[in-house]
């Protein structure tokens, strides 16, 4: 969730090195001691963790030949399973030769029985900070309302940080904006000045131009219903359930000037075929999932998409169970299904990709999917190959090629494809190295929009850079409503 924010922020990708948790820390230690490489020294969690983390950071800014590196210390300030970080930080920043600025965000919580903001929460949280013997260069407080002069007082005096080196970060009507705000407070400057590095004025235009964008009044509106299963937690509807399918919806909306509203659907209402919440959809979406649960209701909201021409996107399983609806319900194939949830089909339309049935058998769970970017080559005069070509986005253009991210254990079974190419189904994408179905379409004289991929567009998508896929399929549901 962090690493895809910072990627949308930064417009760059993240990778391996990028994402240092604790299980790779201790696994890497103990090995190392098994294969005597403390020369028989005592292992411990200081020195010898702290130090492979510090490790970990330098390497990142080696590989990356970066000026800065940001370190996010995830948590909260006190939490036990953090406290190695803190500590490697602590020692990182002993060190006169490195250059460390610690910036310490913390929630100012206004009561609404009282209408002020209160600062105690963050003083504590600081002096635990302190404890640990981190002094915070900056506060950025997280609030619903700018802060006033009182309190920042009280925070220089209380929390030793200068004054000026309070930072607002209030609500926003769109966290794009936060940039702007931080900008406003001079941050940037603030903190390379502190790094003793130079700096030249700030160019953010591109980026204020599409906030400016995004606040604008919209042209039009579409009403994108979303097939899913993990919206609900208790009594709570999570929108970050899907953050990657949002941000990425939102970005492709602002840049056409239209408002996508979100219709959340639980997969499992429409079980017993009533697709009542489908109506006046202007597009269907069914996103990321693994397992049984809801697929039924899932595949009835796909019939609906394709029988009643409404804009169809399926990401990744929703590309699967599209196949799956379509051997249904146009090939006749009788329990046709993916071998996740049936695995006595006599039509699996959908199956393991080779080699996963192995890593299954030794339970090997952990990153053994068929995990980041792939190439595919996309065939030629497609919906994916115009929506590609129109927005320069072909890493090949000559050989049709684009780079995707992965996440997924089945795929298309080709033993199927004539079957499917005969009945309409277009195979509008294969993987370059294994030649696996990455992207299905139905010709548009059949249906004004239906596309599934293997692939998410979701996780390449960025606010100056909306995906293309999604740009037809927001433009396609626009159209719809013109027709």
């Amino acid at each position: 969730m962090d690493m895809g924010t910072y990627e949308k922020f930064l417009a760059i990708n993240m990778e391996r090195h990028n994402f240092v948790t604790m299980g790779q820390i201790y696994k890497t230690v103990i090995d190392r001691e098994r294969n005597f490489e403390y020369d028989g020294e005592d292992v411990e969690a200081i020195p010898h963790v702290t130090d492979e983390i510090i490790k970990r950071i330098k390497e990142a800014g080696e590989k990356e030949n970066a000026d800065i590196v940001v370190v996010e210390l995830g948590g909260t300030a006190g939490e036990y399973q953090n406290a190695l970080y803190y500590e490697a930080s602590r020692i990182l920043s002993r060190n006169k030769k490195n250059s460390v600025v610690h910036v310490h965000v913390s929630y100012l919580p206004t009561p609404s029985h009282l209408g002020e903001p209160k600062t105690k929460p963050t003083q504590l949280s600081v002096r635990t900070l302190n404890s640990m013997g981190i002094q915070p260069d900056f506060i950025v407080t997280r609030s619903e309302k700018p802060m006033d002069e009182r309190r920042r007082a009280r925070f220089a005096l209380f929390c030793n940080v200068d004054p000026e080196n309070v930072i607002d970060s209030v609500d926003l009507p769109t966290p794009y904006e936060t940039p702007l705000n931080l900008a406003a407070q001079k941050m940037d400057e603030k903190i390379l000045d502190m790094l003793d590095l130079a700096h030249n004025s700030l160019d953010i235009k591109e980026w204020s131009d599409m906030v400016a964008t995004v606040k604008a009044k919209k042209r039009a509106s579409v009403t994108i219903a979303i097939v899913g299963k993990y919206f609900a937690t208790g009594e709570y509807q999570l929108r970050d359930s899907y953050a990657a399918l949002m941000d990425a919806i939102d970005h492709a909306a602002w840049q056409l000037g239209i408002d996508a509203r979100i219709r959340w659907i639980q997969a499992e209402k429409l079980e017993k075929g009533n697709i009542e919440d489908l109506k006046g959809a202007s597009g269907i979406i069914v996103p990321i999932g693994w397992g049984l649960r809801g697929v039924e209701g899932k595949i009835n909201a796909i019939q609906c998409a394709r029988e009643n021409n409404i804009p169809y996107l399926g990401l990744c399983y929703g590309m699967q169970l599209a196949v799956v609806e379509y051997a249904r319900n146009v090939l006749g194939l009788t329990g046709a299904h993916t071998l996740e949830c049936d695995v006595d089909t006599t039509n699996p339309v959908i199956h393991m990709v080779t080699g996963q049935d192995e890593i299954l058998k030794r339970r090997a769970y952990g990153g053994t999917m068929r995990l980041g970017s792939w190439e595919c080559r996309v065939k030629e005069g497609t919906i994916a190959d115009g929506s590609y070509m129109k927005h320069n986005a072909y890493s090949d253009a000559s050989k049709k090629i684009v780079g995707e991210r992965h996440r997924h254990r089945y795929e298309f079974n080709d033993t199927y494809t004539k079957q499917f190419e005969e009945a309409g189904m277009v195979i509008a994408g294969r993987s370059v190295v294994e030649n696996l179905v990455e992207i299905i379409e139905l010709a548009k004289e059949a249906h004004p929009f239906f596309l599934g991929t293997q692939y998410h567009p979701e996780y390449r998508s960025r606010p100056l850079e909306p995906h293309p896929i999604f740009l037809a399929y927001i433009n396609a549901c626009r159209e719809l409503l013109q027709r």
